[in-house]
């Protein structure tokens, strides 16, 4: 994983390691289970003072986003992976039920005809998107909207709510409230997880830089703004040259058009109007977006060969 510190900002270097590690988590480019850098290794390798390194391994290990590991190392925390995926678990009773098929001699063909019968009984026709920040839902429930053809819509936490709505719905989660989503569930539902681009490699095509041209970043969601603040500050942009809008105020695309690009997400990109440049940062990773797609095209058709 790449990272980038500016030293002397307003951003401290606890903060825009542990920014920049926690992104990493998210979008799936530090892996349960993998090592961190050590602190002295990063330290030297990017001149930082151990302590700061320290303290922010140490926020991270209070946001459960690490552990400490007495005399291995710093690594990023495994979730409980002892029970099957709900795919291979899938893939097993798929399999068990075309052996028991097969030995009962029944043909392929009226096997599949069975199967396509109780999959039109009543196929799912919607993505429910559960997500309890509105304004980052709104981006991800646009972005699934881009991806499929399929209806989209989206709610909160609300259990009541969401139970009814939930029937002849694809319920989808982002992964890092996907234990949240399940306790909300019936038991055995299955939803989509979908995983978060890595802010990192979204960015490397443009960083690290060091100019004094005007950069405009919006978006609806706080999240989006800071961390882009925090990663362009890192890679050594000047604050003073960052102009941040919220995209959900009155008048938000006020002064982006004197800027020389403009940083936001999917959503608030078709929002802006008269601006020269703008640089989309979708929020979804390119195998969820492929993984939405695969699961419309299975409900659609869900024998086509």
């Amino acid at each position: 994983m790449q990272l980038w510190f500016s030293r002397g900002s307003e951003i401290s270097i606890r903060e825009q390691l542990a920014t920049q590690v926690v992104l990493g988590i998210l979008s799936g480019e530090l892996a349960p289970g993998q090592r961190l850098p050590s602190t002295r290794e990063l330290a030297r390798r990017f001149r930082l003072h151990p302590n700061t390194v320290s303290a922010g391994y140490r926020q991270l290990q209070q946001g459960k986003w690490v552990e400490f590991r007495k005399g291995s190392g710093v690594y990023v925390r495994r979730q409980d992976d002892t029970r099957p995926t709900s795919a291979l678990a899938l893939d097993q009773l798929i399999t068990d039920f075309f052996r028991s098929a097969r030995g009962t001699g029944i043909p392929l063909a009226e096997v599949r005809a069975r199967l396509r019968h109780w999959l039109e009984i009543q196929p799912p026709d919607h993505f429910l998107l559960i997500e309890k920040d509105e304004a980052l839902a709104e981006i991800i429930a646009e972005e699934i909207r881009d991806a499929v053809t399929l209806p989209v819509a989206n709610c909160g936490y609300d259990k009541p709510g969401v139970n009814k709505i939930l029937e002849g719905s694809i319920p989808v989660a982002l992964a890092m409230n996907a234990d949240a989503v399940r306790e909300l569930l019936p038991a055995n539902t299955d939803i989509l997880v979908l995983q978060l681009r890595s802010a990192g490699k979204s960015l490397a095509a443009y960083l690290p830089a060091r100019s004094a041209s005007l950069i405009g970043v919006a978006s609806r969601w706080s999240t989006f703004l800071k961390t882009a603040r925090t990663m362009l500050i890192a890679a050594g942009f000047d604050p003073e040259c960052l102009v941040l809008r919220d995209a959900s105020q009155p008048n938000w695309e006020r002064g982006l058009r004197q800027a020389a690009v403009v940083i936001c997400d999917t959503l608030t990109a078709k929002q802006l109007d008269g601006v020269s440049r703008v640089i989309t940062f979708p929020l979804l990773a390119d195998g969820s977006v492929q993984l939405l797609r695969d699961h419309q095209r299975f409900i659609q058709d869900p024998l086509a060969s």
